[in-house]
């Protein structure tokens, strides 16, 4: 498992793309989340009339830095197959299942460092930038902290999100094989519902939606203001539904991975 490990270590290391898109994550998460609190102004949100979910909106970048997670799991997986290295590598490691575990270790291993990252980086600019806004303590916004339970609650949800997106990204690449096919899947299914729900007129259909659609489900943990009137299902039950998403593409592409010729 050792080798393995330092094989596919190895193997994403030197791709060149595998760099830009950690870079992507950070900064993406980081630069949404800083543009959407530095053009937040209190003038036209004072409590107790109207409460902003500072916290959640910092964390918006979380929606953009998903997609370089995305193709970086894909890219863990399918260029082999397009180069039929897969082979080489199978040969050296006869267990597939040995070998997909490893890509997925290193892969998640990785994605875990860049969303602690990107989540913390998200925090500090937005304390930097929140009170020039006048989103301080005494208009009832105290700055973002990690003490605060909820706050804290959305800061680990978000990595785990990313963690469990990553997770997705491999399960779906060892399934398709095909990077592109990959890639357009797994942000299809992450990014469709929310324009479906747009789309849906039946507020229950609407509910549905948002409450089983892995993206949605999975970010309602950063939600730090009005949980109850502004989210569709549960924190910790909408991650264990992007966990659901998540664990079925792996057992079917390490079904597909196990049985099928290479």
């Amino acid at each position: 498992m050792r080798r393995s490990l330092h094989a596919e270590w190895t193997k994403l290391r030197t791709l060149p793309s595998t760099g830009w898109l950690l870079v992507a994550a950070v900064a993406g998460t980081v630069l949404v989340g800083y543009a959407a609190t530095g053009t937040l102004d209190i003038e036209h949100c004072r409590a107790p009339w109207c409460y902003e979910d500072t916290t959640k909106l910092s964390l918006l970048g979380v929606r953009l830095g998903q997609a370089a997670i995305v193709i970086l799991a894909v890219l863990a997986v399918t260029p082999e197959y397009g180069t039929k290295m897969i082979k080489t590598t199978l040969a050296a490691t006869p267990g597939r299942l040995t070998v997909l575990a490893s890509k997925l270790a290193v892969v998640t291993g990785i994605t875990l460092l860049a969303a602690v990252l990107g989540v913390l980086g998200s925090f500090l600019a937005a304390r930097a930038v929140l009170p020039g806004n006048g989103f301080t303590s005494a208009n009832g916004y105290p700055p973002l902290s990690l003490s605060d339970e909820l706050t804290r609650r959305a800061a680990v949800g978000s990595v785990l999100y990313l963690g469990l997106i990553a997770v997705l990204g491999v399960g779906i690449g060892a399934l398709v094989r095909d990077t592109a096919a990959a890639v357009t899947t797994v942000l299809t299914l992450l990014f469709a519902a929310p324009v479906l729900a747009m789309l849906v007129t039946d507020p229950r259909w609407q509910h549905r939606i948002h409450r089983f659609a892995p993206m949605d489900a999975g970010l309602t943990i950063q939600t730090t203001r009005d949980i109850a009137a502004t989210t569709h299902i549960g924190a910790w039950a909408g991650m264990g539904v992007l966990a659901a998403y998540a664990a079925a593409a792996l057992v079917a592409g390490a079904l597909v991975f196990r049985f099928r010729d290479a």
